[in-house]
This record gives structure tokens, sequence and C-alpha cells, in this order.
């Protein structure tokens, strides 16, 4: 079955939280002509992430493919970005048709906004969890890496983002598949910081 991720870009979105999964899901496209990822913008500029980084959007909101996973980052450009109604909107029309729904950090504010997070269990970054809870109707779990509920998997900040996306990749092509990118990747997260060399 062929899938196209789409990872959302924005404004101050954090590095990390779309380039690890972009990674993950990039790496196992060159291993399956089944996956394919794309990054898409509310517009087709150039958006400069949290620390600097340009990235130029494959596709605006209006040119964008029907997608079957959807991965929204999060980053500082989540605060303003939650009264963004166009964003908003196209989460919600979006996640609407995806077999899997996905954040990472403070992905999961938009997730909620747009009321696709709503009454289910997540997860975000370690500093916006009391945050994402007083905006209610919400579960947010803490000291976990990524959490499921349905068909939406939420995961914590910034290096979360690759646990998830190597769980979800093993959920969709396999647990094998996931392993192998992987060892690609050469991602072995224990010990998460050797501080002596």
């Amino acid at each position: 079955m062929s899938r196209t991720v789409g990872i959302l870009l924005f404004e101050d979105v954090e590095e990390l939280d779309f380039a690890g999964p972009f990674e993950v899901f990039g790496m196992a496209s060159k291993l399956s002509a089944d996956l394919r990822v794309v990054t898409i913008a509310e517009g087709s500029d150039p958006v400069r992430a949290f620390n600097g980084l340009r990235v130029v959007p494959d596709h605006s909101f209006e040119n964008a493919p029907a997608l079957d996973i959807l991965l929204v980052p999060g980053g500082m450009g989540t605060r303003k970005l939650v009264d963004n109604a166009a964003v908003i909107d196209w989460l919600r029309k979006t996640a609407a048709d995806c077999e899997w729904v996905t954040s990472v950090c403070t992905g999961t504010l938009l997730l909620h906004e747009a009321g696709v997070a709503a009454g289910k269990r997540t997860t975000t970054h370690w500093a916006f969890v009391e945050a994402l809870r007083e905006r209610g109707d919400i579960e947010v779990l803490e000291e976990v890496r990524y959490v499921r509920d349905g068909n939406l998997v939420t995961a914590a900040g910034v290096s979360a983002g690759i646990d998830m996306s190597l769980w979800l990749l093993g959920q969709i092509e396999g647990i094998p598949r996931a392993r192998q990118v992987q060892k690609m990747m050469q991602y072995d997260p224990a010990p998460p910081y050797p501080a002596e060399v």
C-alpha cells in the first residue's frame, strides 16, 4: 500500500521536531517505493525554523497531496499558530482523512485546537505539560516518549519524535523495516548522553 507522509512546517518550528521524523520516513522511503515524504506549509515561501534553519516547503496548503500520515511538529511557533484559523482548519480537514495523525512536542497544542486531540490521551514537551492541561478536554501524560490513542500518536519533545516515528514505521511497514532504518541511522539512544568518552 502506497502512503504519503506530510510534515507541517511553519515559522519558528523546532528543527529536530520535523527533521528527526523526516530522517526516519525519508530513509524508509529509500527502501520502499510505497512511502514518500513531503513538507507542507501554509504558503510556498521559505520557512525559518527556531534556530535559524531555512526550509523551502514542497507544497502549500493549496497544492498539497492527499496524506495518509500527518505529522505536526512543535516549537515556539505553535504559540502564534494556535490562533491561525487557516492552519487550524487545514489540520482539522486533513486529519479527518488520515490513517495516522501524529505530533511532536507542542504540535499537540495545534492538534488539540483543531479538535483532533480533544478528549484523547497525549503527551508533549515536559515544559508544556501544564499549559496544555489547562486548555481542558485533554489528558496529558508525563515522562513518556510517545502515546498512542486510536490513530493519534503524540510524542514528547524534540528527539522523542524519532522514537515515535520508528514505532509508527514498524506499524505500517513492519518491525524488521523499522529496525533496519534505526540501524541505518545509527540511532542508539542508550545511554542518551555519555558524559565521559
